[in-house]
């Protein structure tokens, strides 16, 4: 493949890109959470794109974006949980797996093979253009190579995946930095599969039960991100470090230094002043930066497990899993 197209947010940009994708093609585009690498859900051909461009495991379901719950109706079976969800929390960084619907376009392999289907409608308003102008459900895992650290700039993803993609769509920095929710509603209570975007709290508040734990890991996941290692740069990760060792560069959170800082071969904090939400648009960004200092490892300080901590711990322990 040529080199990666670098499109303008103008409407020959979103213009160009639709084309693209309704060719079959792939384009990378932000939305509020990460970059996502897009293909044409209905399309298995596209779709295997998508799994070559990454290096993807097939077997990791892939998240169909939608214009609006209109659009997301036609591809999932809805049951009371997962409308007053949709209702509330879109658009956007929430994905609700359900049902697949009997008139769902979505191709088998975008779905992993499965009966469920994970769907989101994005707040990004240059997401929710294309998504008009191409008039189809796009499959759109983050546009980074498989199991690597997620996109939140256009360069980011050019940085990994420049000529083996089409095109990817400059829309600036994504605003949330983490990807979205995924909570399973398919029958029974409702299951959260990946913390995210929206807060588990603000999901029970709303539903008024408490979310059920994810299911155990295994070979077919339900959902993207469901992998053990998962987000990891080339370097180990080490978390909860009360102190930094000799040549480890350092991930720090919030007003406490900790011992050996000074000599960590990079240092950066993901909030000085302890902002959750600042800490999550930074995470990948901040991951890359160290990954990039040549450091053969990362020592991450103790980040709470409150709000969107919850997510953020929740990447940092992918990414510390062996592999």
């Amino acid at each position: 493949m040529a080199k990666t197209e670098r499109l303008t947010a103008d409407a020959a940009g979103l213009a160009h890109a639709a084309s693209i994708l309704r060719r079959g093609g792939l384009v990378a585009f932000p939305t509020e959470t990460v970059y996502g690498l897009g293909a044409d859900a209905t399309n298995a051909g596209a779709v295997a794109g998508i799994y070559a461009a990454k290096e993807r495991p097939s077997f990791n379901p892939l998240i169909a974006h939608v214009a609006d719950f209109e659009a997301a109706q036609i591809q999932g079976a809805f049951d009371d949980t997962a409308r007053r969800l949709a209702e509330a929390f879109w658009p956007g960084p929430l994905t609700l797996v359900v049902p697949v619907a009997e008139t769902c376009t979505v191709s088998d392999l975008a779905r992993a093979g499965l009966d469920s289907i994970g769907l989101r409608v994005p707040a990004h308003p240059l997401a929710h253009a294309l998504l008009v102008a191409a008039d189809r459900p796009i499959a759109a895992p983050s546009a980074n190579r498989s199991g690597r650290v997620s996109p939140t700039t256009a360069a980011h993803v050019l940085g990994d995946l420049d000529g083996r993609i089409d095109a990817v769509l400059d829309g600036g920095h994504a605003q949330v930095g983490v990807e979205s929710t995924i909570v399973a509603c398919l029958g029974g209570s409702p299951r959260l599969l990946r913390p995210g975007g929206v807060p588990r709290e603000a999901i029970e508040a709303l539903i008024r039960q408490r979310l059920e734990a994810a299911v155990e890991e295994g070979a077919n996941p339900l959902a993207p991100g469901m992998l053990a290692s998962h987000y990891a740069p080339r370097a180990r990760v080490r978390l909860n470090a009360t102190r930094i060792e000799a040549g480890e560069a350092a991930l720090l959170f919030g007003a406490p230094r900790p011992d050996g800082v000074k000599t960590a071969r990079a240092a950066l904090n993901l909030s000085e002043n302890g902002d959750l939400k600042e800490a999550a648009a930074h995470l990948f960004s901040y991951l890359r930066q160290l990954d990039a200092s040549g450091a053969e490892a990362i020592a991450v300080g103790p980040i709470p497990e409150t709000g969107l901590g919850d997510a953020i711990n929740d990447r940092l322990r992918r990414a510390a899993a062996e592999r």
